[in-house]
């Protein structure tokens, strides 16, 4: 850690750790400056500037923060943790607009997911195989289209979340109730693993921080702040997935809920979402149509593709194996290439990639996402992220069983 960088970290530990200083506070500071360091080398000014009140400004100049702060300062150093801070510019900038963002996140793993458009899956730890088994297939189609998939590394429907995004070019966020050296729960120690070489695990707590229940209400704030929307998968009526519904509306993210059998105990919350607004979702692209507008400008900057890591199987079956039709490959490409194409006015700000892609494509035949990979010789990921622009822009119709053709 640079100079600046741990000066940086500690201004941002000295606010946190302010008696009657919340993240509402800390997000009026720090807006009002460069860096964490400049705010609070400048709190004789505060109230001067409008960023807070003159009393609360005083309580900070006494540095009752500096006990605490020092003590998580050297922590985290000791244990070689690594710190984002309000101000690097890889902090996302989903978390800087929700109303009491996190002001520093340690981390583990992947950093660049951070940047990627991302949608929360959570529910019940004791869940039914019919959850487990719709959280597998939304997420892996999820991972699939380039969406990344954040969840709370809890048992049940969380792991499975993470498990089958893993499996896909989108990758997964972890949110923890704890401190980044807290490994919990226990059984979750492979899921653990494979995260944190593939995938990304984040907090705010600070080293040795216990996963205590009143830890958990503010992780779910972030697991929706990071997202465009939440799917929740599995709940009863008294869940902590709900909380994380209610956060989500309050930052203005799309809530989307896994309707369940009637009667069936562990979906009831999953009923009383629906019935307030939440949008009923049987698959990924409920979810893709309905996030489609803030997907498409955000899809652009996805990665092509992520590192390869080992990982540990998922606890429910590997997602249904999306073959391509029977045809030979060979007889489909001619057929392509026989079958004339449409003449249309294109935009002009479509990428040779995307042009390429409408070229294999036709009006009358649909072809598999899987066909036009092989064909075109591109990676799953550009090739989702270029089917989902085009769609947006009503050139390319998707569907059932990811099959497009031209629209």
């Amino acid at each position: 850690m640079t100079l600046d960088a741990a000066k940086e970290f500690f201004s941002c530990l000295a606010l946190r750790h302010t008696p009657g200083l919340g993240p509402r506070s800390w997000k009026s500071i720090l807006s009002a400056y460069e860096s964490a360091f400049d705010a609070v080398s400048d709190a004789r000014n505060w109230a001067a500037r409008k960023v807070l009140p003159r009393n609360r400004a005083d309580v900070f100049m006494q540095e009752p923060w500096r006990p605490e702060a020092e003590a998580e300062y050297r922590a985290a150093r000791a244990a070689k943790v690594r710190v984002l801070t309000w101000f690097d510019p890889r902090f996302p900038q989903r978390l800087r607009e929700i109303p009491d963002p996190p002001i520093v996140l340690y981390f583990s793993g992947d950093i660049s997911l951070l940047k990627n458009p991302a949608v929360a899956v959570v529910g019940a730890r004791e869940c039914t195989l019919l959850g487990l088994q719709s959280v597998e297939r939304i997420s892996y189609d999820l991972s699939r289209f380039g969406v990344t998939v954040v969840s709370g590394l809890a048992a049940g429907i969380d792991r499975q979340a993470h498990q089958s995004a893993l499996l896909g070019v989108g990758g997964s966020i972890a949110v923890l109730g704890a401190g980044l050296d807290v490994h919990y729960p226990p059984e979750n120690e492979d899921l653990r693993r494979a995260m944190e070489a593939k995938g990304l695990v984040v907090t705010e707590f600070g080293p040795g921080t216990r996963p205590e229940a009143r830890n958990f209400p503010f992780r779910n704030r972030i697991i929706s702040g990071l997202s465009l929307g939440v799917l929740v998968a599995e709940a009863a009526a008294r869940s902590g997935s709900l909380i994380t519904a209610r956060l989500a509306t309050e930052q203005g993210r799309e809530v989307f809920a896994l309707p369940g059998p009637l009667g069936q105990p562990t979906f009831a919350g999953c009923h009383k979402l629906i019935k307030q607004g939440a949008a009923l979702v049987e698959g990924a692209e409920d979810i893709i149509r309905t996030l489609r507008y803030q997907f498409a400008a955000e899809l652009a900057a996805v990665p092509s593709a992520l590192p390869t890591a080992p990982f540990v199987e998922p606890v429910a079956a590997q997602p249904a194996s999306r073959s391509a039709p029977a045809r030979p490959l060979a007889a489909q490409a001619q057929a392509l290439a026989q079958t004339p194409q449409p003449a249309r006015e294109l935009p002009q700000n479509l990428t040779d990639g995307e042009r390429e892609l409408l070229g294999a494509l036709s009006a009358d035949g649909k072809l598999h996402i899987d066909t036009l990979i092989q064909n075109l010789g591109a990676d799953s990921a550009a090739i989702s992220r270029r089917l989902l622009v085009l769609e947006m822009q009503g050139l390319v119709r998707q569907w059932p069983g990811m099959y497009y053709s031209l629209a």
